[in-house]
């Protein structure tokens, strides 16, 4: 299903709107803006030598693209794969990249004064890829900002070039 086509009417001002998933018990969000498609996992080509967090790459309608595992990349203990996992395929700085999580709940609108500052928490989740925290009633979201994270050095999926 593909979820671009939902924001095309955001109205300006009125807020900002994050694609909202899981990773073991954590709610993440990402600018829904960047989700090109959402599918089912599937099984992947591994790549001789990637790091641990690239899980390999899918072909997506004759386009190969590599898939990251968040759970490997952020820590969160071993990933399991069942009927709830799915590769959020994202399009970042011109180029297409998947990413397994462990669920995706929905789509969630969030005005500025909903975001705070994300304290620096000396995780595994380096604080420069963090948004900040959104909160809707009892609900909080970890905002991520996927392009940084995804155009890192430490990824290594988008050359420097592309990535400025």
């Amino acid at each position: 299903m593909s979820l671009t086509h939902i924001t095309a009417q955001n109205i300006e001002g009125a807020g900002s709107e994050y694609l909202a998933f899981t990773l073991g018990s954590e709610e993440y969000g990402i600018d829904i803006l960047k989700v090109q498609e959402i599918r089912g996992y599937e099984a992947v080509t591994r790549i001789a030598n990637a790091p641990e967090f690239i899980k390999g790459v899918i072909n997506l309608r004759g386009i190969i693209i590599p898939v990251v595992d968040m759970r490997i990349k952020f820590n969160l203990g071993t990933p399991t794969y069942d009927q709830f996992t799915v590769v959020i395929i994202l399009n970042i700085a011109g180029r297409v990249m998947g990413m397994v999580v462990d669920s995706v709940s929905d789509v969630t609108t969030l005005t500025p004064d909903q975001v705070k500052p994300a304290p620096d928490m000396g995780s595994a989740f380096s604080s420069d890829y963090l948004i900040g925290l959104g909160t809707v009633d009892e609900r909080m979201l970890i905002l991520v900002d996927i392009d940084r994270l995804m155009s890192s050095a430490e990824m290594g999926l988008i050359d420097d070039k592309l990535a400025a």
